[in-house]
């Protein structure tokens, strides 16, 4: 049974308020981030401020039509727009222009198109297409599979543009895999893994190995059958360290204490192999699954860090960890947010009055620095504003994800959550220095047309989707 209703009365306007103070709030410090004496008006068509005028006005007019579209369009095209975007991710590596060492634009004219931008919203569309479906949840493995390999497949082609930031946002998506089902031991598990990840390019693997060891021993004896068996278990551990040390330093002449420790688990986990399997001891095969992961996991960060990311990443990196100081190199735009930030202090230095952004000191200011500007000239109450309009973004789409009807506007609404929450931490914690840079915009606020089109769409849609929510009884 099909009811109509009046569509517009049933917006959730209060985001749409949110929304619009965003892109005024944007155009304004974009305004001020390049401000050009000579080009003094707003309107200046000219200017960066002046495109995004355009840029604006198409974006609302893009909200109108996606509002005005029937919502059942979004569920029976999904996968359609998800392809297509995929195919503008092979051809922009074929035939795009390339900016700053990275192939991510398509160029028509005066217009310059980022496809990577467009990939947020259909990539959430497919997702919500297929647990929309009866009987899918992430609970099952074979349910799994291929949701992974939605978010995995446009993060590859983006990765390859080079544009690492936008393709470690589509894996934000997680997050819908745990509010529809996934266990959430592989949050802890995420979480854990995160926590070692610093470890590892904190502290020496070897140490970090030998933490791994003695934190399973103590779990071991803290939930095993006895104090006999855990020490029973740790003495054929240093047994087989103990040969395997002698054994590589004998082969190879080098200690290899990383390659002795990981060695000496898997030889241990056999031995072992007996009592797991008489006692039905499957706590004990999950703890050196646990330890064996943990130390593979240890030795990939290690190895990918020193030959996979390039000098400029491992710099930034270690300047956000305190590892290295580097203010006129890799740590210069850091360096100079913090400044910019710090110099408003509690009501900032005045509309257009931020020297630090009046002098271009920190690059892209009114793109993925667009919050130092924020923080100069409005200071600390502007920056409050901004976080706390967000907050109430974030928590008003979890309310209105939760209230749908539909597993697909459910799905959809906790996708657009994810998506915008890790934007707003990842560019908002990379100008105070929380998260190394890595170059994403701030939605709603940077400045550019496929950023803005990008985040208007993604949310439009689910606006669309929430006010039809009874619209489809069944």
């Amino acid at each position: 049974m099909t009811r109509r209703i009046n569509i517009w009365a049933g917006i959730d306007w209060a985001v749409v308020v949110i929304y619009l103070l965003f892109v005024l709030f944007g155009w304004i410090n974009i305004y001020a981030a390049v401000y050009n004496e000579e080009h003094s008006s707003i309107f200046d068509l000219s200017q960066r401020y002046g495109k995004q005028l355009i840029w604006i006005i198409a974006a609302l007019l893009i909200a109108v039509t996606i509002i005005l579209i029937d919502s059942r369009f979004y569920i029976f095209f999904s996968y359609i727009l998800y392809i297509a975007v995929l195919l503008s991710l092979i051809a922009v590596l074929l035939f795009g222009k390339e900016v700053n060492g990275a192939r991510s634009w398509f160029e028509i004219g005066s217009l310059s198109l980022q496809p990577a931008e467009f990939t947020k919203f259909v990539t959430v569309l497919a997702l919500a297409r297929y647990f929309s479906g009866e009987g899918r949840t992430p609970a099952s493995f074979k349910n799994l599979v291929f949701p992974l390999v939605i978010i995995f497949l446009p993060a590859l082609l983006i990765a390859l543009q080079p544009d690492h930031g936008s393709a470690l946002i589509l894996f934000s998506l997680v997050l819908v895999l745990f509010r529809e089902g996934l266990s959430p031991y592989l949050f802890v598990t995420g979480i854990l893994a995160a926590i070692l990840f610093i470890a590892t390019l904190l502290v020496d693997s070897v140490i970090i190995y030998a933490t791994i060891i003695i934190a399973g021993f103590i779990i071991h004896l803290l939930t095993g059958r006895g104090a006999r068996i855990s020490f029973g278990g740790l003495g054929i551990y240093l047994l087989t360290g103990g040969g395997a040390f002698a054994l590589i330093y004998f082969i190879t002449g080098n200690a290899m204490l990383e390659m002795v420790f990981i060695i000496a688990l898997v030889v241990s986990g056999f031995i072992y192999a007996y009592y797991i399997y008489r006692y039905k001891a499957t706590n004990v095969l999950i703890l050196l699954a646990f330890l064996f992961g943990s130390m593979i996991f240890t030795y990939s960060v290690d190895y990918a860090f020193n030959n996979i990311l390039l000098p400029h990443q491992q710099t930034r990196i270690n300047v956000v960890l305190g590892i290295e100081s580097d203010p006129s190199g890799a740590g210069y735009n850091l360096n100079q947010s913090k400044i910019s930030i710090g110099s408003g202090g509690f009501s900032g230095k005045g509309f257009l009055q931020g020297t630090q952004t009046k002098f271009k000191f920190v690059p892209e200011q009114s793109t993925d620095f667009i919050f130092c500007t924020v923080g100069e000239e409005w200071g600390f109450m502007g920056t409050s504003l901004v976080v706390i309009l967000y907050s109430i973004l974030l928590f008003r789409i979890i309310s209105l994800a939760e209230r749908q009807r539909s597993a697909f506007s459910r799905i959809y609404g906790y996708g657009l959550f994810s998506i915008l929450l890790f934007h707003f931490l990842i560019n908002v914690g990379m100008t105070i220095g929380l998260v190394p840079v890595i170059g994403i915009p701030l939605p709603f606020f940077s400045y550019g047309g496929s950023s803005l089109w990008g985040f208007t769409i993604l949310l439009f849609i689910f606006l669309r989707l929430d006010a039809s929510r009874s619209e489809h009884l069944v």
